[in-house]
C-alpha cells in the first residue's frame, strides 16, 4: 500500500502538475499569470512546491487558462490543492525550527523511501530519545540554545520516527552508518548500549535496512551526510544534505544521479545487512 503523502508532498505534486500543464500550453510564467490575482513569482514558488495557491478559484482560473476542461482532471487537482493546504503535525514546532527544517520534515513524512548515509552520528530516524536529548544538550552552550529548544527538538525527533512504524505504508529506510558515528559516545555508555539495541530492533522491521561501514575497510567514504528521498513517479526524488550553515535540498537530475552513485558506492563497501546485529553487539560489549 502506498505511503500517505501529507501536505508538503501534495504541494509538490500540485506544483509538478501545474508546471507540466504550463509547459504543454506553451506559456511563460508571465503569460500564465497575466490578468490573474497572483504574480508570476508566486506561480514559480507554487510550481517548486514552496507555497500553495491561496484559493481554489485561483487554481481553477489557471487551469482554465491552460485549457484543462475535463471535470475529473479539475476535481483531481482541486483535491490535491485542498490537501496541500492542510497543516502537518510539525507545524506546532515551527517557532523553534531552523529555516528549511519544516520543508524537510514534510517531505520525509510523505516519502515512500529514504536512502541515507551518516558518517558522524546515528541517523536521526534511528535515534533513541535519550541519545537525541543528550546530543542536543551537549551542543546547548555552543549553539546558545535553551532547555525548551532541547526538549522540543527531542520531541520532534521522536515524532519523526513514527514514519517507520505507521500502519499504512511505513517508510522504507536504508541507512548506512560509519563505524565512527557508532563509536562516538553521546551521553555515556548506557545511552550508547540502549542506542545499539534500538538499531538492532528497528533493523528487524521489514521496511528498515541498516548497514555499517567499518573504519578499517579501504573503500569510498563521503565526508558529509545526505539522504535521498523518493516519492514515486512522476514526482522527482529529493536529496538533503547538511552543511555548517544549515540544511539544503536539491532535486535536479544531476544532483540525484550524483548522490545515487555515492550511496551505491557506500552500500557496496559496507558490511552486508545481515552482519549489522553482530557488529552492534560487539560494540556494546566493548564500550
Amino acid at each position: 500500500m502506498a505511503a500517505p503523502t501529507g501536505p508538503t508532498v501534495r504541494r509538490m505534486q500540485l506544483g509538478w502538475e501545474l508546471k507540466e500543464l504550463r509547459d504543454k500550453a506553451g506559456f511563460t510564467l508571465a503569460q500564465a499569470t497575466d490578468g490573474l490575482t497572483f504574480s508570476s513569482s508566486k506561480l514559480h514558488r507554487v510550481e517548486n512546491g514552496l507555497t500553495g495557491l491561496p484559493k481554489v478559484q485561483d487554481l481553477k482560473d489557471l487551469l482554465d487558462r491552460y485549457g484543462v476542461v475535463d471535470e475529473e482532471d479539475v476535481a483531481f487537482l482541486v483535491d490535491v490543492h485542498r490537501d496541500s493546504l492542510n497543516r502537518g503535525w510539525w507545524s506546532v514546532y515551527r517557532s523553534v525550527m531552523p529555516s528549511g527544517m519544516s520543508m524537510f520534515i514534510g517531505l520525509e513524512s510523505g516519502a515512500r523511501s529514504v536512502r541515507a548515509w551518516q558518517p558522524d552520528l546515528v541517523y536521526g530516524l534511528l535515534q533513541t530519545e535519550r541519545y537525541a536529548r543528550e546530543m542536543f544538550q551537549t551542543a546547548k552552550s555552543v549553539e546558545e540554545t535553551n532547555t525548551e529548544f532541547v526538549e522540543r527538538h527531542t520531541q520532534i525527533r521522536m515524532q519523526r520516527k513514527e514514519v517507520l512504524t505507521r500502519k499504512h505504508g511505513p517508510l522504507e529506510l536504508w541507512a548506512i552508518l560509519d563505524e565512527g558515528a557508532l563509536r562516538r559516545v553521546i551521553g555515556g555508555a548506557d545511552v550508547m548500549r540502549e542506542q545499539y539495541e534500538e538499531i538492532v530492533e528497528l533493523s528487524r522491521l521489514d521496511s528498515v535496512t541498516v548497514q555499517i561501514l567499518p573504519s578499517n575497510i579501504p573503500t569510498y567514504r563521503c565526508s558529509y551526510n545526505f539522504a535521498l528521498l523518493d516519492f514515486g513517479a512522476p514526482l522527482p526524488a529529493v536529496v538533503q544534505s547538511d552543511a555548517a550553515d544549515g540544511s539544503r535540498l536539491g532535486d535536479k537530475d544531476t544532483e540525484i544521479w550524483g548522490f545515487t552513485r555515492r550511496f551505491d558506492a557506500l552500500r557496496a563497501g559496507a558490511l552486508a545487512p545481515g552482519e549489522t546485529v553482530a557488529f552492534l553487539q560487539r560494540l556494546s560489549r566493548e564500550i
